[in-house]
């Protein structure tokens, strides 16, 4: 009997699935879901099940493999849990965004000899003042790297006084760099709890579809790991789905190109040189945290299948992609008519509470108190409804968003594919009901909409494109006049990139060809890049890189 292995993709929109034979390596089956973003878990479960509802017995499945974006997302909407930094030795102070930092007298020479005796009165007297206030320790030492005793002594100290998770940097990096270093201690910290709550739902969907294999967890520099590392260093999981990207991008057989996955939420842009993905000479920088994390050359910006579509009438008719990422009218069940509320201005979204909203909590908050007692309402409503207008409203829908407490559904690109015939995955009827709406507010017709719509998303992906090539050229601050004197009322710049571009994602087949028309380079779309981080996580986890170092060095220093 022929053995399989299983890559899963959790992405912003879609969790995909795909199951492949380890005899042919081709794909056998491939599937997709909605993620789940108040646990994960339950989108894995549903792919797992459909899955193996082809008629796979669970034994003949030898491997699991995940890629995920639980960490990145986490990181950058400010998740996970109270740290507390303490920090030895005569350094220069630095924040980062944890729940308190305190600095103290300790630390080492670069030579590993003591510089001062550690500060143990005022390490006893900062942990009993943090008990209960935070939910982890990160511990960073100057030069911890040479000399870890100061970093151990008080992993030992806090083990007694306040029993919880403690990271070390000099078990998490070896590099020098106080802040870094200290940083990707802190990151560990804050990730690990949720790491462990998303290893467990994956592991009880696992035991319903009665998999019994070994789970491999996809880090940001391409490579696997393994359950207890995930959960002790759980940060090494940021870029995950960038690395499942990069290694899909291997299989389509080109030495150097740019690999571009739109997704529904952000289009991730990576590089392979020499058939093999090229890592960052950099630490892993996600938001505020620079770390010593090793990942794939990416980078990701705000713009995809699903970014929210904002329509104007102030000056004259507009239309602009926001980075939002709003639930599309083709992707949603029990829509209202779109007819009834969408427009411009503060119609450009329908509210709604996420179902099983506890009824107790919500009547705290006048928003879901208002949605629970009148139904879903688009923001112009609800400011009626509650008198509350402008950036206050607007913050506040964003604080129930992060909460995962409502949905916020509206027009977009996504949409404007579907009522263009391009794309098939949801209900054309409702986004065609959206477009009309739209339509009729612009006074323009559908599909000059419809098209305009995926103009503006063709532009977007075309700048984070030449973000990441300029900045593979000159420093950022150099980049960004040619980036905003490409087109102007002045004068216009064309741009030909001289590597082909391999697209990933449903939506990539959509947009890419146009975009790399204007950029003077090809588009190839290799078999299941629909699929296609699913593919590469099956594929990391069933092949491993090769080992060395020093090889995906010499790889990276080839840029």
């Amino acid at each position: 009997m022929d053995s399989y292995c299983i890559g899963i993709d959790t992405g912003g929109t879609c969790t995909d699935g795909v199951l492949i034979s380890n005899s042919t390596l081709q794909v056998a089956h491939s599937v997709k879901e909605p993620t789940t973003h108040h646990d994960l878990g339950i989108g894995v479960g549903k792919v797992l099940e459909r899955l193996l509802s082809f008629g796979i017995p669970p034994e003949a499945v030898n491997r699991l493999s995940v890629s995920t974006t639980l960490a990145t997302n986490a990181v950058v909407e400010g998740r996970g849990a109270r740290v507390a930094l303490l920090v030895f030795g005569h350094v220069r102070h630095f924040k980062l965004p944890v729940t308190a930092s305190v600095f103290m007298k300790g630390g080492h020479k670069i030579t590993g000899e003591e510089e001062e005796p550690l500060d143990l009165e005022g390490l006893v007297d900062s942990v009993r003042a943090l008990r209960g206030e935070v939910d982890s320790y990160a511990i960073c030492s100057a030069m911890s790297i040479k000399n870890p005793t100061h970093e151990l002594v008080a992993e030992e100290a806090i083990g007694i006084l306040d029993p919880k998770p403690v990271f070390c940097s000099h078990q998490v990096s070896g590099s020098p760099g106080m802040h870094a270093r200290a940083a990707t201690a802190c990151l560990h910290a804050r990730l690990m709890p949720l790491m462990v709550g998303f290893l467990s739902s994956v592991q009880i969907s696992m035991l319903r579809a009665g998999l019994n294999c070994p789970v491999t967890i996809i880090c940001g520099n391409g490579r696997g790991a393994n359950l207890d590392e995930a959960v002790q260093r759980a940060a090494i999981t940021v870029a995950s789905g960038p690395a499942a990207t990069a290694r899909f991008g291997c299989t389509a057989g080109e030495q150097t190109a740019l690999v571009v996955d739109v997704g529904g939420t952000t289009t991730d842009v990576c590089m392979i040189r020499n058939g093999w993905p090229v890592l960052s000479n950099e630490g892993c920088r996600i938001g505020q945290w620079q770390t010593h994390i090793e990942a794939i050359d990416m980078y990701t910006a705000g713009g995809g299948g699903d970014s929210h579509v904002i329509c104007s009438l102030e000056h004259s008719p507009s239309i602009r992609l926001a980075q939002t990422r709003v639930q599309p009218l083709s992707m949603t069940t029990g829509l209202p008519d779109p007819a009834d509320w969408l427009g411009c201005g503060l119609r450009n979204a329908l509210v709604m509470p996420v179902e099983g909203l506890d009824e107790a909590a919500a009547s705290h908050d006048e928003i879901l108190r208002s949605l629970l007692e009148y139904g879903a309402a688009n923001p112009e409503t609800l400011a009626l409804q509650i008198g509350m207008s402008g950036v206050l409203l607007e913050k506040w829908l964003e604080r129930l968003t992060y909460r995962q407490q409502i949905r916020m559904i509206g027009f977009t690109p996504t949409d404007a594919l579907h009522v263009l015939g391009k794309l098939k995955i949801g209900n054309r009827e409702q986004a065609e009901r959206g477009a009309v709406a739209l339509a009729a507010a612009l006074k323009m017709d559908v599909e000059s909409l419809c098209l305009r719509v995926v103009a503006a998303t063709e532009q977007v992906i075309e700048t984070i494109i030449l973000d990441y090539l300029a900045r593979k050229v000159w420093p950022a601050s150099e980049a960004a006049p040619f980036l905003s004197s490409k087109d102007n009322p002045l004068f216009s710049l064309s741009v030909a990139v001289k590597i082909p571009i391999i697209g990933i994602g449903a939506a990539s087949r959509c947009f890419l060809p146009a975009v790399a028309e204007r950029l003077r380079t090809s588009v190839s779309f290799p078999e299941h890049y629909e699929v296609g981080n699913a593919v590469g996580a099956a594929l990391i986890g069933r092949e491993e890189f090769p080992a060395d170092p020093a090889y995906w060095q010499t790889i990276s220093e080839q840029e």
